[in-house]
């Protein structure tokens, strides 16, 4: 397993919060793995939330139930958004959000850029490997992101 690849849900996880959930996986190392449900939109987007009243609406999705009190982005424009860790040769984990945020608002940056998530997904050390030996999680290297 590694970076840039995507879970898939079993029917082992239905009727949980993974139920038919894709989860992109940005992080695995001997620590463990993170990731964040890319196919989950959440109930409220950016601009309900205090922070960016003022900026346009913009979907915010459900990235997972480990620390859902921030926000988390991947995307795929490093020219615009600088400071993110590549994940793929098209893929960045975060960056500087302000800037992301203000070209948003400038639509300069749209859903095919950037997707944005409240909360992430976390494993430790072959606990996910676990999970997948066990049939919980199908692994491909097939999957898209952005919409």
């Amino acid at each position: 397993m590694k970076a840039g690849q995507f879970l898939h849900a079993s029917s082992l996880l239905n009727e949980s919060i993974f139920e038919q959930a894709i989860i992109f996986i940005t992080e695995h190392n001997d620590k463990g793995a993170m990731g964040f449900i890319v196919n989950k939109q959440f109930s409220r987007g950016l601009t309900e939330l205090e922070e960016f009243k003022h900026g346009i609406p913009f979907p915010l999705y459900e990235g997972g139930p480990v620390d859902q009190e921030h926000l988390f982005f991947v995307h795929q424009r490093p020219d615009l958004i600088p400071d993110g860790s590549a994940i793929t040769e098209k893929v960045y984990y975060g960056g500087d959000f302000k800037t992301a945020v203000a070209h948003i608002n400038k639509r300069v940056l749209t859903g095919h850029d950037i997707k944005i998530f409240i909360g992430y997904c976390g494993w430790d050390n072959e606990e996910l490997e676990a999970e997948i030996a066990e049939g919980s999680w199908k692994l491909t290297d097939a999957g898209e992101i952005f919409d």
